[in-house]
């Protein structure tokens, strides 16, 4: 039973940063997924696939996983590259990068 801590990054319907500022801590799959012959739904009898706990801070889901003596993974966040550009600069004369439609 092995755990992964990560700061979830946001999803494609999200312009803003909620929801990226607490650590998740979910478990890794142990049990293969299988095949449901007579419906065809993929399923799992592995039950701790459903459970996501989160945390403040990594240090805290750090304390949680040795308190309760479980194997974890961090996953650090990648830095974030700020670029600010107003609608105005696409269509600058000295514009550095090529014009695309």
């Amino acid at each position: 039973m092995t755990a992964r801590i990560y700061i979830p990054s946001r999803t494609a319907m999200q312009s803003g940063q909620a929801k990226t500022k607490q650590w998740v801590l979910t478990y890794e799959q142990e049990r293969p997924r299988g095949v449901e012959p007579l419906m065809g739904y993929t399923s799992s009898t592995d039950m701790l696939q459903q459970v996501q706990l989160s945390f403040d801070t990594k240090e805290e889901a750090i304390a949680y996983c040795t308190r309760h003596g479980i194997a974890y993974r961090v996953s650090e966040p990648k830095e974030k590259k700020a670029k600010r550009m107003s609608y105005s600069d696409n269509f600058k004369f000295n514009r550095v990068e090529s014009w695309t439609h």
